[in-house]
């Protein structure tokens, strides 16, 4: 059956009613309560939330090799487990977590498995101040980590960055990654800014990344044919 063919089916309303009426509600406001185009909204919606994997793919790996390759620079290839780098109690939550996992999958606990295993909320909490008690002790990650090792991690950035420049960005993505993976509605949330965004990190980080970003990403072609009325196959 056709996109089109789906939208004139029982199984189109059938579809509606499975998403519950709180679902729907925000793409039947956009579309002026029309369900056949909140429904042309939605696929375009899952669309978007598809071409978005392979941007966030690239600018997640880079960025997670790029802290890794500076953090061992500093602290050595175990650095989440030198308690010089100062981690929060919920950054060494997590890394205990992972190894949890590795040993449950019968894997070492190596940097290259403990690196890929970490989320990429993670990374972006490494950018954060840092500033919660730590073993009794207040610890900083300007101190501990931005300035001895992370600024390294975004070579190519041609002003001066800030760490707080950094997170605040890395977070926007971050908040915009935790949309899609849970489903949720990301064509009100300026997905083009988020583009660039997740763009212009990456080439801070590795231009040659953000080069394979913009090669390959769909986002662009999708997001000129949001508001026609045809209906977008993902």
């Amino acid at each position: 059956m056709s996109s089109e063919n789906f939208l004139e089916s029982r199984s189109a309303l059938e579809f509606a009613n499975l998403l519950s009426s709180e679902r729907l509600s925000t793409y039947r406001k956009h579309a002026d309560d029309c369900l056949d185009a909140a429904l042309r909204l939605y696929a375009w919606n899952t669309a978007m939330c598809a071409a978005f994997y392979g941007p966030l793919q690239g600018l997640e790996v880079a960025l997670r090799n790029a802290m890794h390759r500076e953090l061992s620079w500093k602290y050595g290839p175990n650095w989440f487990d030198n308690a010089s780098t100062g981690l929060a109690a919920g950054a060494q939550r997590r890394i205990r977590e992972v190894k949890k996992g590795l040993r449950r999958a019968g894997k070492p606990i190596e940097p290259p498995n403990v690196v890929a295993a970490l989320s990429f909320g993670f990374w972006v909490s490494l950018t954060d101040s840092g500033d919660k008690l730590n073993s009794g002790c207040q610890t900083s990650y300007e101190d501990k980590l931005w300035r001895p090792a992370l600024r390294r991690a975004f070579p190519s950035c041609n002003t001066t960055l800030t760490r707080r420049q950094a997170h605040e960005r890395l977070n926007r993505i971050r908040e915009f990654r935790n949309r899609i993976a849970h489903h949720e509605p990301i064509f009100n949330k300026n997905p083009d800014c988020c583009h660039e965004t997740i763009l212009e990190v990456t080439e801070w980080i590795s231009p040659g990344t953000a080069e394979w970003i913009r090669a390959y990403s769909r986002v662009s072609e999708l997001l000129a044919l949001k508001d026609k009325d045809q209906a977008i196959r993902f």
